[in-house]
């Protein structure tokens, strides 16, 4: 049914490079063909080779690098008119915003990567792109505003028999269902995402189908080893690819599986490195994550109730800032969890707008057929005509 995946961010004369090509010798190829390009004065390939240059420095987690080498593509599709280059520019842009927890950036860069790829007919950068704003809502929590785009971008990847979209659409479906708690479709979805993968040597969407697995099994199962080891798995590809933000969410969730298996100084030690590396790549969604749960196995490993109240406030305020939906609900459970009476100043608890997103976030609707744009995309973005972005160096 599938193919062989590709990466259709590795565009121009990079269209050689494999999925699973290491972050470091995209990076290499990249700049070599972005700097011959722009010798020649080919804005049309230094766009395209730039691309690949913003996401290699984004997965590797050189945030300045990637933010300037996205507005630099940008302006090079913009130059000769290429709407298509100009799309996937915003999408990378777009997607870096969301690893930065700049979400109100994401929807409006992804919106208008969904849009801009609509007119210029590229398919394939407006499923990304609106893949993105899914994605962006539902880290944010906001599973029902954004669970029927996932099913409907999982249609078309399946129907046009693209591998690598089908793996990341199974995923995140995945990942919904088991915040619900229902464990055994996220379990079967992991599967099948894991076996599409690998059919497909799409080894990225195989690390993350495993991370997957690995969190049911450990938490359905409670099988510590069996988790561990697939985690272990995960890793040697994440190390093999560079894949940076994946190897130090495949640490987080090895301080997860750790925590709930009561092995409490081993989740500390583990949560400390996953924290130390999401700082030195700015994620601030991974180092939130990785400081409440270091938090929690510090409580159990019997810091002082008043500094774990302490933190956990603190946390709430940061997990809030950063505009995760259901940042309440997760350091409202480690209160209970810990048996740590929230701080009245903390703000934990419940709220009259619980069943809404928080701070009005809607999230990523359906998108709608016709003029006028994709769903969401068209939402965000309109009245903005992508020319009008402004991408200027060291923004």
């Amino acid at each position: 049914m599938y193919g062989k995946a590709f990466a259709p961010e590795y565009q121009g004369a990079l269209t050689t490079l494999s999925v699973n090509s290491s972050l470091t010798e995209v990076l290499a190829a990249g700049t070599r063909q972005l700097r011959e390009a722009e010798r020649a004065g080919e804005h049309a390939e230094a766009a395209r080779s730039g691309l690949a240059v913003a996401e290699a420095h984004r997965r590797l987690g050189q945030i300045g690098e990637a933010d300037r080498a996205w507005k630099a593509s940008y302006r090079a599709a913009r130059a000769v008119g290429d709407q298509g280059a100009m799309a996937w520019a915003l999408w990378s842009g777009g997607t870096l915003a969301r690893q930065r927890g700049s979400f109100a950036l994401a929807r409006r860069l992804l919106g208008l990567a969904a849009e801009m790829g609509e007119r210029g007919g590229d398919v394939v950068v407006r499923g990304y792109s609106l893949a993105g704003l899914a994605e962006t809502g539902r880290i944010q929590g906001d599973y029902e505003a954004v669970a029927r785009l996932h099913e409907q971008l999982l249609a078309e990847a399946r129907r046009r028999g693209e591998a690598r979209h089908t793996v990341w659409a199974l995923e995140g479906i995945a990942q919904i269902h088991r915040q619900r708690g229902e464990y055994d479709t996220a379990y079967a979805l992991f599967e099948e995402a894991a076996q599409t993968a690998g059919g497909a040597d799409d080894r990225r969407g195989h690390a993350w189908a495993l991370r997957g697995l690995a969190d049911i099994v450990s938490a359905r199962d409670g099988d510590v080893e069996q988790a561990l080891a697939l985690l272990s798995e995960a890793e040697t590809t994440c190390r093999a690819m560079r894949l940076s933000g994946a190897l130090a969410y495949n640490h987080k969730m090895r301080g997860n599986v750790l925590y709930r298996a009561g092995r409490y100084a081993e989740a500390r030690d583990t949560y400390e490195g996953a924290l130390a590396e999401f700082r030195e790549m700015s994620e601030p969604r991974g180092e939130a994550l990785s400081r409440l749960g270091l938090a929690k196995s510090l409580a159990r490993l019997g810091r002082d109730r008043t500094e774990t109240a302490a933190e956990l406030a603190d946390l709430a305020t940061e997990l809030e800032r950063i505009g995760l939906r259901h940042a309440r609900e997760m350091v409202a459970r480690a209160h209970t969890e810990l048996g740590v009476p929230p701080r009245e100043d903390s703000g934990v608890g419940p709220r009259a707008d619980s069943g809404t997103g928080a701070r009005g976030h809607s999230g990523a609707g359906a998108p709608r057929k016709g003029a006028g744009g994709a769903g969401e995309a068209g939402a965000v973005g309109r009245g903005r005509a992508a020319r009008g972005v402004r991408v200027e160096a060291g923004r």
